[in-house]
């Protein structure tokens, strides 16, 4: 499973860096990403790590330059840093891993991130 954490109430411009923990699976087998969920309920591809290197990384245009994706082999961990938030950057945020051959695809339950204006 993966249990992601990090979200809270934090103001504009402030930074919270989010947590992943896989337990039960190695996260060097999978490439890893975040998400998120708007309160209008729309679904956002944020960030991704396509290689268990950590080499490869893809950006949505809304994050790029804010956020950064990293991932801690040793600690079975994905992190993702969100610096300069905004008010749009309110959602539900879930880590996401995908298996690189065969495998179970998994999520976190999400948490929730609220920047007050």
């Amino acid at each position: 499973q993966l249990v992601d954490s990090g979200g809270g109430l934090v103001q504009f411009g402030g930074s919270l860096r989010l947590s992943c923990v896989a337990s039960g699976f190695t996260l060097d087998d999978y490439a890893v990403a975040w998400f998120r969920r708007s309160p209008k309920n729309e679904r956002e591809g944020l960030a991704c790590l396509s290689d268990s290197d950590g080499n490869i990384s893809v950006y949505a245009d809304s994050v790029k330059g804010r956020f950064t994706i990293s991932r801690d082999n040793a600690r079975n961990t994905v992190y993702l840093q969100m610096n300069s938030l905004k008010p749009e950057d309110t959602a539900v945020y879930y880590c996401n891993a995908d298996p690189l051959s065969r495998g179970t695809n998994y999520w976190g339950k999400g948490t929730l991130v609220t920047v007050s204006s």
